[in-house]
Protein backbone atom coordinates (compact mmCIF):
# COMPACT_ATOMS: atom_id res chain seq x y z
CA UNK A 1 0.00 0.00 0.00
CA UNK A 2 1.71 2.75 -1.33
CA UNK A 3 0.96 5.38 2.05
CA UNK A 4 1.13 8.89 0.02
CA UNK A 5 -1.75 7.90 -1.71
CA UNK A 6 -3.84 6.26 0.58
CA UNK A 7 -5.44 7.50 4.40
CA UNK A 8 -5.43 3.85 5.86
CA UNK A 9 -8.87 3.78 7.25
CA UNK A 10 -9.67 1.28 10.02
CA UNK A 11 -12.71 -0.19 10.95
CA UNK A 12 -12.65 -2.09 14.18
CA UNK A 13 -15.38 -5.15 14.58
CA UNK A 14 -16.03 -5.79 17.69
CA UNK A 15 -15.16 -1.87 18.98
CA UNK A 16 -16.72 -2.47 22.93
CA UNK A 17 -15.11 -5.05 23.67
CA UNK A 18 -11.40 -5.11 25.44
CA UNK A 19 -9.41 -5.37 22.21
CA UNK A 20 -11.34 -3.33 20.44
CA UNK A 21 -11.33 -0.21 22.57
CA UNK A 22 -7.42 -1.41 22.60
CA UNK A 23 -7.35 -0.85 18.98
CA UNK A 24 -9.13 2.25 19.10
CA UNK A 25 -6.78 4.24 21.54
CA UNK A 26 -3.16 3.00 19.81
CA UNK A 27 -4.58 4.03 15.80
CA UNK A 28 -5.36 7.38 17.26
CA UNK A 29 -1.96 7.71 18.61
CA UNK A 30 0.47 10.20 17.13
CA UNK A 31 2.79 7.82 17.45
CA UNK A 32 0.63 4.74 15.08
CA UNK A 33 2.60 2.79 13.02
CA UNK A 34 1.23 3.77 9.41
CA UNK A 35 -0.77 6.73 10.60
CA UNK A 36 -2.90 8.99 11.08
CA UNK A 37 -6.06 6.49 10.69
CA UNK A 38 -9.70 7.22 10.65
CA UNK A 39 -11.11 4.78 12.72
CA UNK A 40 -14.67 3.52 12.39
CA UNK A 41 -15.92 1.02 14.80
CA UNK A 42 -18.69 -1.67 14.85
CA UNK A 43 -20.88 -3.31 17.61
CA UNK A 44 -24.41 -4.72 17.93
CA UNK A 45 -25.34 -2.13 20.78
CA UNK A 46 -24.85 1.79 21.48
CA UNK A 47 -21.40 2.94 22.96
CA UNK A 48 -21.22 2.77 26.53
CA UNK A 49 -20.16 5.69 28.65
CA UNK A 50 -16.93 4.51 29.56
CA UNK A 51 -15.86 4.31 25.63
CA UNK A 52 -13.36 6.87 24.20
CA UNK A 53 -16.15 7.66 21.52
CA UNK A 54 -13.96 10.84 20.83
CA UNK A 55 -11.65 8.52 19.20
CA UNK A 56 -13.92 7.21 16.76
CA UNK A 57 -14.36 9.15 13.56
CA UNK A 58 -17.87 7.23 13.18
CA UNK A 59 -19.79 4.43 15.22
CA UNK A 60 -21.83 1.88 13.65
CA UNK A 61 -24.49 -0.08 15.27
CA UNK A 62 -24.90 -3.06 13.70
CA UNK A 63 -25.38 -7.03 13.89
CA UNK A 64 -23.18 -8.61 11.93
CA UNK A 65 -25.27 -11.94 11.71
CA UNK A 66 -27.88 -10.10 9.97
CA UNK A 67 -26.68 -10.36 6.36
CA UNK A 68 -28.95 -7.71 5.12
CA UNK A 69 -28.05 -5.07 7.56
CA UNK A 70 -24.53 -5.70 7.13
CA UNK A 71 -24.66 -4.96 3.17
CA UNK A 72 -26.61 -1.82 3.51
CA UNK A 73 -24.17 -0.38 6.91
CA UNK A 74 -20.99 -1.54 5.14
CA UNK A 75 -20.96 -1.46 1.56
CA UNK A 76 -20.98 2.14 1.25
CA UNK A 77 -17.81 2.43 2.94
CA UNK A 78 -15.95 -0.27 0.56
CA UNK A 79 -14.59 3.03 -1.15
CA UNK A 80 -12.55 3.98 2.16
CA UNK A 81 -11.83 1.20 4.30
CA UNK A 82 -8.47 0.02 3.97
CA UNK A 83 -7.92 -2.01 6.97
CA UNK A 84 -10.69 -4.47 8.93
CA UNK A 85 -9.70 -5.68 12.85
CA UNK A 86 -11.51 -8.25 13.62
CA UNK A 87 -12.30 -9.04 17.38
CA UNK A 88 -15.81 -9.63 17.26
CA UNK A 89 -16.83 -12.89 19.02
CA UNK A 90 -19.95 -14.98 19.23
CA UNK A 91 -19.78 -17.40 21.99
CA UNK A 92 -21.80 -21.04 22.38
CA UNK A 93 -21.19 -24.16 24.18
CA UNK A 94 -21.43 -26.22 21.17
CA UNK A 95 -18.62 -25.68 18.43
CA UNK A 96 -20.55 -26.45 15.47
CA UNK A 97 -22.90 -23.31 16.52
CA UNK A 98 -19.84 -21.07 17.18
CA UNK A 99 -18.40 -22.11 13.70
CA UNK A 100 -21.65 -21.16 12.03
CA UNK A 101 -22.23 -17.81 13.79
CA UNK A 102 -19.10 -16.42 13.58
CA UNK A 103 -18.10 -17.52 10.12
CA UNK A 104 -21.28 -15.61 9.23
CA UNK A 105 -20.45 -12.42 10.75
CA UNK A 106 -16.96 -12.65 8.67
CA UNK A 107 -18.10 -13.13 6.07
CA UNK A 108 -20.95 -10.84 5.88
CA UNK A 109 -18.76 -8.03 6.13
CA UNK A 110 -16.42 -9.21 3.84
CA UNK A 111 -18.38 -9.69 0.97
CA UNK A 112 -20.35 -6.42 1.94
CA UNK A 113 -16.47 -4.84 1.12
CA UNK A 114 -15.44 -6.43 -1.24
CA UNK A 115 -18.31 -6.57 -3.45
CA UNK A 116 -17.75 -3.58 -5.46
CA UNK A 117 -15.24 -2.54 -7.75
CA UNK A 118 -14.07 0.42 -6.06
CA UNK A 119 -13.34 -1.71 -2.55
CA UNK A 120 -10.06 -0.26 -0.76
CA UNK A 121 -9.80 -3.37 1.27
CA UNK A 122 -6.45 -4.27 2.03
CA UNK A 123 -5.67 -5.97 4.96
CA UNK A 124 -7.93 -7.91 7.13
CA UNK A 125 -6.55 -8.61 11.23
CA UNK A 126 -8.11 -11.65 12.76
CA UNK A 127 -7.80 -11.78 16.23
CA UNK A 128 -8.31 -15.55 17.63
CA UNK A 129 -6.73 -17.72 20.56
CA UNK A 130 -4.99 -20.56 22.21
CA UNK A 131 -7.96 -23.04 21.59
CA UNK A 132 -5.93 -23.01 18.38
CA UNK A 133 -3.80 -25.74 20.28
CA UNK A 134 -5.81 -26.96 22.80
CA UNK A 135 -8.92 -27.41 20.90
CA UNK A 136 -12.47 -26.72 21.88
CA UNK A 137 -12.47 -26.69 25.23
CA UNK A 138 -15.59 -25.21 26.21
CA UNK A 139 -18.20 -27.84 24.09
CA UNK A 140 -19.57 -30.15 26.67
CA UNK A 141 -18.91 -33.31 24.48
CA UNK A 142 -15.71 -32.11 22.24
CA UNK A 143 -13.75 -31.24 25.80
CA UNK A 144 -13.63 -34.56 26.64
CA UNK A 145 -11.69 -36.13 24.11
CA UNK A 146 -9.04 -33.01 23.51
CA UNK A 147 -5.32 -34.03 23.75
CA UNK A 148 -4.05 -30.35 23.39
CA UNK A 149 -0.94 -29.51 21.92
CA UNK A 150 2.60 -29.38 24.03
CA UNK A 151 3.73 -26.03 25.10
CA UNK A 152 5.24 -23.56 24.61
CA UNK A 153 2.79 -23.30 21.67
CA UNK A 154 4.25 -22.33 18.55
CA UNK A 155 2.79 -21.27 15.63
CA UNK A 156 3.67 -24.43 13.01
CA UNK A 157 1.50 -26.93 15.11
CA UNK A 158 -0.43 -28.39 13.13
CA UNK A 159 -4.50 -28.23 13.69
CA UNK A 160 -6.29 -30.47 15.45
CA UNK A 161 -8.91 -33.08 14.28
CA UNK A 162 -11.53 -31.66 16.10
CA UNK A 163 -13.75 -28.61 14.65
CA UNK A 164 -12.73 -25.55 15.80
CA UNK A 165 -14.19 -21.95 14.78
CA UNK A 166 -10.90 -20.61 14.12
CA UNK A 167 -9.74 -22.76 11.51
CA UNK A 168 -12.73 -22.00 9.56
CA UNK A 169 -12.28 -18.18 10.06
CA UNK A 170 -8.62 -18.65 9.17
CA UNK A 171 -10.05 -20.54 5.80
CA UNK A 172 -12.08 -17.55 4.81
CA UNK A 173 -9.46 -15.20 5.12
CA UNK A 174 -7.44 -17.59 3.07
CA UNK A 175 -10.00 -17.67 0.29
CA UNK A 176 -9.92 -13.70 -0.21
CA UNK A 177 -6.00 -14.08 -0.62
CA UNK A 178 -6.53 -12.65 -4.63
CA UNK A 179 -8.27 -9.20 -2.96
CA UNK A 180 -6.43 -8.61 0.40
CA UNK A 181 -3.66 -9.36 2.89
CA UNK A 182 -4.36 -10.78 6.11
CA UNK A 183 -2.89 -11.53 9.39
CA UNK A 184 -3.91 -14.01 12.65
CA UNK A 185 -2.96 -13.09 16.02
CA UNK A 186 -3.47 -15.85 18.37
CA UNK A 187 -4.12 -14.55 21.95
CA UNK A 188 -4.29 -16.03 25.41
CA UNK A 189 -6.79 -15.20 28.26
CA UNK A 190 -6.67 -11.02 27.01
CA UNK A 191 -6.44 -8.18 30.09
CA UNK A 192 -8.01 -4.96 29.25
CA UNK A 193 -10.91 -2.96 30.21
CA UNK A 194 -14.66 -3.38 28.89
CA UNK A 195 -17.68 -4.64 30.39
CA UNK A 196 -18.89 -6.05 26.82
CA UNK A 197 -15.89 -8.78 26.51
CA UNK A 198 -17.26 -12.13 26.73
CA UNK A 199 -14.23 -14.08 28.37
CA UNK A 200 -13.28 -11.22 30.77
CA UNK A 201 -10.60 -12.78 33.26
CA UNK A 202 -9.58 -8.99 34.55
CA UNK A 203 -13.07 -8.03 35.47
CA UNK A 204 -13.97 -11.79 36.86
CA UNK A 205 -11.61 -11.90 39.32
CA UNK A 206 -12.19 -8.15 40.81
CA UNK A 207 -15.94 -9.20 40.91
CA UNK A 208 -15.23 -11.90 43.31
CA UNK A 209 -12.56 -10.23 45.31
CA UNK A 210 -14.62 -7.25 45.77
CA UNK A 211 -17.88 -9.38 46.23
CA UNK A 212 -15.81 -11.57 49.28
CA UNK A 213 -14.53 -7.89 50.63
CA UNK A 214 -17.71 -6.16 51.16
CA UNK A 215 -19.01 -9.54 52.39
CA UNK A 216 -15.98 -10.70 54.54
CA UNK A 217 -15.30 -13.89 52.63
CA UNK A 218 -12.34 -15.71 52.41
CA UNK A 219 -11.02 -14.85 48.52
CA UNK A 220 -10.23 -18.43 47.78
CA UNK A 221 -8.48 -19.63 44.58
CA UNK A 222 -11.34 -21.85 42.22
CA UNK A 223 -8.53 -23.46 40.72
CA UNK A 224 -6.23 -26.45 41.08
CA UNK A 225 -2.99 -26.80 42.49
CA UNK A 226 -1.57 -27.38 38.97
CA UNK A 227 -2.51 -23.98 37.62
CA UNK A 228 -1.94 -22.27 41.18
CA UNK A 229 2.03 -23.73 41.20
CA UNK A 230 2.33 -24.16 37.29
CA UNK A 231 3.39 -21.14 34.63
CA UNK A 232 1.04 -19.45 32.53
CA UNK A 233 0.50 -16.31 30.08
CA UNK A 234 -1.90 -13.69 29.52
CA UNK A 235 -2.13 -10.77 26.64
CA UNK A 236 -2.22 -7.38 27.58
CA UNK A 237 -5.15 -5.86 25.55
CA UNK A 238 -2.71 -2.87 24.02
CA UNK A 239 -0.31 -5.43 23.06
CA UNK A 240 -2.33 -7.19 20.88
CA UNK A 241 -3.66 -3.40 19.63
CA UNK A 242 0.48 -3.04 18.71
CA UNK A 243 0.83 -6.35 17.11
CA UNK A 244 -2.17 -6.11 14.80
CA UNK A 245 -1.33 -2.51 13.85
CA UNK A 246 2.49 -3.34 13.36
CA UNK A 247 1.28 -6.83 10.97
CA UNK A 248 -1.54 -4.59 8.99
CA UNK A 249 1.54 -2.44 7.84
CA UNK A 250 4.47 -4.90 7.34
CA UNK A 251 5.03 -6.12 4.21
CA UNK A 252 6.95 -9.27 6.08
CA UNK A 253 4.34 -10.34 8.31
CA UNK A 254 1.49 -10.32 5.78
CA UNK A 255 -0.67 -14.03 5.79
CA UNK A 256 1.20 -15.21 8.98
CA UNK A 257 -0.27 -15.85 12.13
CA UNK A 258 1.38 -15.27 15.25
CA UNK A 259 0.99 -16.06 18.95
CA UNK A 260 0.41 -12.63 21.14
CA UNK A 261 1.25 -12.83 24.79
CA UNK A 262 2.78 -10.79 27.17
CA UNK A 263 6.18 -12.72 27.00
CA UNK A 264 6.58 -13.69 30.45
CA UNK A 265 5.39 -16.24 32.45
CA UNK A 266 3.42 -16.59 35.80
CA UNK A 267 2.42 -18.93 38.82
CA UNK A 268 -1.41 -18.31 39.65
CA UNK A 269 -0.61 -18.33 43.23
CA UNK A 270 1.87 -14.89 42.46
CA UNK A 271 -1.06 -13.50 40.31
CA UNK A 272 -3.52 -14.18 43.62
CA UNK A 273 -0.64 -12.22 45.69
CA UNK A 274 -0.87 -8.90 43.26
CA UNK A 275 -4.93 -9.25 43.32
CA UNK A 276 -4.58 -9.60 46.95
CA UNK A 277 -2.76 -6.03 47.38
CA UNK A 278 -4.62 -4.34 44.79
CA UNK A 279 -7.91 -5.14 46.38
CA UNK A 280 -6.80 -5.15 49.80
CA UNK A 281 -8.39 -8.88 50.88
CA UNK A 282 -6.04 -11.30 52.71
CA UNK A 283 -4.06 -13.38 50.76
CA UNK A 284 -5.59 -17.01 51.60
CA UNK A 285 -2.79 -20.13 50.22
CA UNK A 286 -4.60 -22.83 48.08
CA UNK A 287 -5.56 -25.71 50.47
CA UNK A 288 -6.60 -28.78 47.99
CA UNK A 289 -7.50 -30.43 51.18
CA UNK A 290 -10.80 -27.93 51.76
CA UNK A 291 -13.04 -28.55 49.24
CA UNK A 292 -14.97 -25.32 47.64
CA UNK A 293 -17.68 -25.02 45.17
CA UNK A 294 -17.22 -21.76 43.41
CA UNK A 295 -20.02 -21.98 41.06
CA UNK A 296 -22.51 -22.54 44.26
CA UNK A 297 -21.17 -19.42 45.80
CA UNK A 298 -21.00 -17.45 43.50
CA UNK A 299 -24.76 -18.33 42.50
CA UNK A 300 -26.01 -15.95 45.02
CA UNK A 301 -24.11 -13.46 44.86
CA UNK A 302 -25.40 -11.31 41.96
CA UNK A 303 -27.80 -8.90 44.73
CA UNK A 304 -24.33 -8.01 46.64
CA UNK A 305 -22.69 -6.61 43.32
CA UNK A 306 -25.93 -4.64 42.71
CA UNK A 307 -25.26 -3.27 46.51
CA UNK A 308 -21.30 -2.49 45.33
CA UNK A 309 -22.55 -0.79 42.16
CA UNK A 310 -25.09 1.52 44.36
CA UNK A 311 -23.30 2.09 47.34
CA UNK A 312 -20.19 3.28 44.97
CA UNK A 313 -22.12 4.96 41.97
CA UNK A 314 -20.76 3.12 39.67
CA UNK A 315 -21.48 2.34 35.59
CA UNK A 316 -24.79 -0.40 36.33
CA UNK A 317 -23.50 -3.66 35.32
CA UNK A 318 -25.23 -6.80 36.08
CA UNK A 319 -22.74 -9.69 37.59
CA UNK A 320 -23.42 -12.45 35.40
CA UNK A 321 -22.50 -10.01 32.35
CA UNK A 322 -19.46 -9.20 33.28
CA UNK A 323 -18.21 -12.18 34.68
CA UNK A 324 -17.25 -15.52 33.41
CA UNK A 325 -16.97 -17.72 36.13
CA UNK A 326 -17.86 -21.57 34.60
CA UNK A 327 -15.26 -20.75 32.23
CA UNK A 328 -12.71 -19.16 34.46
CA UNK A 329 -13.17 -22.10 37.05
CA UNK A 330 -12.46 -24.68 34.09
CA UNK A 331 -9.61 -23.24 32.68
CA UNK A 332 -7.79 -23.24 36.23
CA UNK A 333 -8.39 -26.79 36.76
CA UNK A 334 -6.87 -27.36 33.40
CA UNK A 335 -3.68 -29.83 34.25
CA UNK A 336 -1.39 -27.99 31.38
CA UNK A 337 0.93 -25.46 31.20
CA UNK A 338 -0.55 -22.90 29.35
CA UNK A 339 2.56 -21.00 27.80
CA UNK A 340 3.01 -19.94 24.12
CA UNK A 341 6.26 -19.44 22.54
CA UNK A 342 6.79 -15.52 21.22
CA UNK A 343 9.96 -16.51 19.20
CA UNK A 344 8.11 -16.35 15.19
CA UNK A 345 6.79 -12.71 16.74
CA UNK A 346 10.70 -11.52 17.74
CA UNK A 347 11.91 -13.02 14.42
CA UNK A 348 9.46 -11.32 12.05
CA UNK A 349 10.45 -8.02 14.15
CA UNK A 350 7.79 -7.62 16.95
CA UNK A 351 9.23 -6.74 20.04
CA UNK A 352 6.07 -6.05 21.89
CA UNK A 353 6.10 -7.39 25.16
CA UNK A 354 4.32 -6.40 28.82
CA UNK A 355 5.10 -7.34 32.18
CA UNK A 356 1.80 -8.83 33.77
CA UNK A 357 2.62 -8.41 37.26
CA UNK A 358 2.38 -4.59 36.55
CA UNK A 359 -0.30 -5.21 33.87
CA UNK A 360 -2.77 -6.11 36.49
CA UNK A 361 -2.99 -2.91 39.05
CA UNK A 362 -2.66 -1.03 36.02
CA UNK A 363 -5.59 -2.41 34.85
CA UNK A 364 -7.69 -2.14 37.68
CA UNK A 365 -7.03 1.33 37.80
CA UNK A 366 -8.42 1.80 34.45
CA UNK A 367 -11.51 -0.05 35.57
CA UNK A 368 -11.92 2.49 38.50
CA UNK A 369 -11.45 5.55 35.96
CA UNK A 370 -14.06 4.41 33.93
CA UNK A 371 -16.53 3.63 36.83
CA UNK A 372 -16.99 0.31 36.51
CA UNK A 373 -15.13 -0.97 39.38
CA UNK A 374 -14.98 0.94 42.84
Amino acid sequence: MDQATVTPVALIVGVTGMAGVAITEALKKPTALGGPWTVYGVSRRPLPTWFPSSLLNQHIELDTLNQQQTHKLISPLASQITHVFWVALQVNESEEINISLNSTMLSNVLNALTSSSDSKLSHVTLQTGTKQYMGPIFDPILSTQLVPRDSPYIEEYPRLPFPNFYYDLEDILASYSKSFTYSIHRASMIMGASTRSYYNLLLTLAVYALICKHENYPFRYMGNKYTWEHFWDVSDARLLAEQQIWASVTNKAKNEAFNCTNGDMFTWKTIWKVLCDVFEVEFVPFDEKEKFDFMEFMKDKGQVWDRIVEENGLYKTKMEDITCFGGMEMVLKIEIQHVCSMNKSREFGFYGYANTLKSVPEWVQRLRKMKILP
